[in-house]
């Protein structure tokens, strides 16, 4: 039988390219894809359950499809990915509405839980092993035409205190480099412009399977595709080669842009949270990094009110921002995620957090706007991705923008630009903290 079988995914660019396979291998089974849930035989929830609150967004969006199925309108809900994997018992105990679930060890079998649902009037819950499970595959891309992810490894081995990442994804596994470098030859023959290079920890990849630091080469290698941008997502800082940067400052199609996830900077709360920095290595990292890579934009994750964190500490950390001037920010408070050793440290409460996390973002606000007055009356690549009606004006990036992350550069232009198009933009203003231009 053949059944309407419709995804929704939620969470990061990694699960993203899992729910990508997922739609590929129900495609290679003989069911029909569809963008909308409504009418579907099948709705699958591909969650995220990095964090609570992740957890709550996920449970949102089967109610939402509860809701459909309860009006005959969807007939059957599968929750996939890292909540499942997570707490599988409570989904399945307290969703009736659920007909079936599979963890992260096993997305490869989603066309026989579809015939479980279907056929067999089943409620399967696969759980797989989460340390070996296929990372390959075809995929049906659901990014827009001109930019693609490529995930290079699955999995953690740095047992950050805070984090769940390694007990759902499983141990660190890099994928073979002629697999990939296969994978991203079809990405770019079928148009990709962009290639996001992405996993939990890039920096790491292939150190697994011979001991070595393999990223660079991996990177000279798919610099020889046909990608005009090549764009790297999550690097550990104490795993940045002196190689890897003379890659990345020789190599024209490696974007100057680094998203180097650092926590914090204060020495206690990192060596509490299992992190291998301190504050000077971050910052010689930092120092060196913008001295050997021109033009260098750097983006970094931040937690507030980690245990340890007192008002010194928080200070510390807003004075370092201020010093390093990191580009690009995201500011958590930090969430006490149950299973965690941080979890049953002390810390300060919920609130404190979260008004910590509202002050940074307003040191990394004037932080933005002191980058974006320094760019104006330059020119810039621009990647068009649209236009909007309400500005009036056409909508891209540079390389200092990367999708769904990062903000967008609106601009003017005489003629029609087409999505997926290359020019360039003279930057000569700001919009709500966002760069405007004209193609020039």
């Amino acid at each position: 039988m053949s059944y309407n079988v419709s995804f929704i995914s939620l969470g990061c660019a990694k699960n993203q390219v899992n729910c990508e396979q997922m739609m590929a291998a129900v495609q290679a089974a003989g069911h029909q894809i569809q963008a909308a849930p409504e009418g579907s035989d099948v709705v699958v929830v591909n969650t995220c359950g990095f964090l609570a609150s992740a957890c709550e967004e996920a449970i949102d969006n089967i109610l939402e499809m509860a809701e459909l199925k309860k009006s005959g309108q969807v007939k059957k809900i599968l929750v996939t990915g890292c909540m499942a994997q997570r707490y599988k018992q409570d989904v399945l105990g307290e969703l009736p509405e659920v007909d079936g679930i599979l963890g992260t060890g096993s997305y490869g079998e989603i066309a026989a839980a579809i015939d479980e649902v279907m056929e067999q009037g089943l409620r399967p819950c696969r759980l797989g092993n989460i340390h070996t499970a296929e990372q390959g595959g075809p995929r049906i891309l659901s990014t827009p035409p001109w930019y693609a992810y490529l995930r290079i490894a699955e999995g953690c081995d740095n047992h950050c205190a805070y984090c769940v990442i390694p007990s759902l994804r499983g141990k660190y596994r890099s994928r073979p480099m002629q697999e990939l470098l296969d994978e991203a030859a079809e990405l770019a023959s079928a148009g990709v412009r962009e290639l996001l290079v992405i996993a939990q920890d890039i920096t790491r990849y292939g150190t697994d399977l011979n001991g070595e630091h393999q990223l660079a080469a991996l990177l000279r290698q798919l610099a020889k595709l046909d990608f005009h941008w090549i764009r790297l997502h999550y690097l550990y800082p104490d795993e940045i080669t002196e190689e890897l940067i003379d890659t990345i400052a020789q190599e024209p199609k490696i974007l100057p842009y680094l998203d180097i996830p650092m926590q914090h900077c204060n020495d206690a709360i990192l060596k509490a949270m299992n992190r291998r920095d301190t504050k000077a290595s971050l910052t010689e990292m930092v120092t060196k990094l913008r001295e050997r890579i021109p033009g260098l934009v750097l983006r970094t994750s931040l937690i507030t009110g980690l245990p340890y964190e007192d008002e010194a500490a928080f200070e510390e950390l807003c004075a370092f921002l201020r010093e390093v001037k990191i580009e690009r920010a995201g500011v958590f408070p930090f969430s006490p995620e149950e299973g965690t050793k941080a979890a049953l440290m002390d810390h300060v409460d919920t609130e404190e957090a979260k008004r910590r996390a509202e002050l940074a973002v307003d040191v990394q606000s004037d932080i933005i706007d002191e980058y974006n007055e320094s760019v104006l009356g330059s020119e810039r690549e621009i990647l068009c991705e649209g236009f909007d009606p309400q500005a009036q004006m056409f909508f891209g990036r540079s390389y200092a923008e990367s999708p769904d992350i990062d903000g967008r550069i609106y601009f003017t232009a005489d003629e029609e630009i087409a999505p997926g198009t290359f020019l360039t933009v003279r930057f000569t203003g700001t919009m709500d903290g966002e760069l405007t231009g004209e193609a020039v």
